[in-house]
């Protein structure tokens, strides 16, 4: 049995000096794995430096770093409740969806559908011609700018005016004179939606007052918006806070986001007692490009606002799980 004492000895040393490594792994957040038994604590510790450790959590687990940096970005880009019935996020360059809440469900657009009306014009009219105002559109209900029946005006004026201060009776004006009658040029409305691939809209009015069978959804806007922001003559009348016509008259842009919200490139509001407040636009922030549609809502700055901070959110955090991909993980996960 004395013979065996120092065996015992030596056993109960190295049994205690591994429970102490053990111990000193886990304080200091490192576990220890089983496809790592064959290296020797003291290698790793030569290869990675403390730093490195603190930064990733652990050398040998670093998909715990991971999960912990994606938990963060997750709890930051969580989307508080919105009024709005239906919305939807897009990449603005790759179409793609971002956020989306019941997207494709059909309601009546309000004065949103003018990006159709104004992009048509734009197309097939030329700044200088002129144009008459009829009677039906000299009637309709605000918004408005109160054309006279008795003059002509540039077709320039008129575009800006639905386009910014979304004048009803410059819509029915700039319709009558294309197609020659609202519902004729409604057709061709709905045939420019169908062609941007925007197939749930049916257009009646060139409005966007309320009307039986008139219908897009917030996913068919944003397609919309996102074609017509390509045509540079639309975004730039769409960007203006103010505009002067040439008879004097200041037109003001009814898109508060412009100076409201920051990065907004441009946008349309709407608004009816059947739609609700309803809202389409384009917005930037460094290198990312946003476009948000909502429909059927009661606040509509407020999810505005919130809509565009998440949509920059969660762009970022793609980013972030895209660059989980790059060979030094460190400086990926510090971008």
């Amino acid at each position: 049995m004395g013979k065996k004492a120092p065996h015992i000895v030596r056993t109960c040393l190295l049994l205690g000096f591994v429970i102490l490594l053990s111990l000193a792994s886990v304080v200091e957040g490192v576990p220890i794995l089983k496809d790592q038994k064959k290296t020797p604590v003291s290698t790793v510790k030569t290869k990675v430096s403390r730093s490195v450790v603190q930064t990733l959590g652990s050398y040998n687990d670093i998909s715990a770093a991971k999960r912990r940096t994606t938990t963060s970005i997750s709890n930051r880009s969580r989307l508080t409740a919105i009024s709005a019935r239906s919305v939807i996020i897009i990449d603005a360059i790759s179409g793609k969806t971002i956020y989306a809440k019941a997207p494709d469900s059909k309601r009546q657009p309000a004065s949103t559908i003018k990006v159709l009306t104004g992009i048509l014009a734009i197309d097939l009219l030329k700044n200088n011609q002129r144009v008459g105002i009829s009677k039906k559109a000299a009637r309709q209900p605000r918004s408005k700018i109160y054309l006279d029946t008795k003059k002509t005006y540039l077709a320039d004026d008129l575009i800006n005016a639905v386009l910014l201060s979304s004048a009803n009776d410059a819509s029915v004006a700039l319709a009558e004179k294309i197609s020659g009658s609202e519902a004729s040029f409604a057709k061709l409305m709905t045939e420019r939606a169908r062609l941007w691939g925007a197939r749930n809209t049916t257009c009646r009015t060139a409005s966007g007052l309320t009307a039986r069978g008139q219908k897009t959804t917030a996913r068919d806007l944003a397609i919309i918006f996102r074609k017509a922001m390509n045509d540079r003559e639309f975004a730039r009348r769409m960007k203006r806070t103010t505009t002067r016509t040439s008879y004097g008259k200041t037109l003001r842009n009814h898109n508060k986001a412009l100076w409201q919200v920051d990065g907004t490139l441009a946008g349309k509001t709407g608004y009816t007692n059947a739609a609700r407040q309803t809202y389409v636009g384009k917005f930037k922030r460094g290198n990312d490009e946003i476009i948000v549609a909502l429909l059927g809502s009661e606040t509509m700055w407020t999810d505005l606002k919130k809509l565009v901070s998440y949509g920059f959110r969660k762009k970022q955090q793609i980013r972030i799980a895209e660059n989980r991909t790059h060979p030094n993980i460190a400086q990926a996960l510090l971008q």
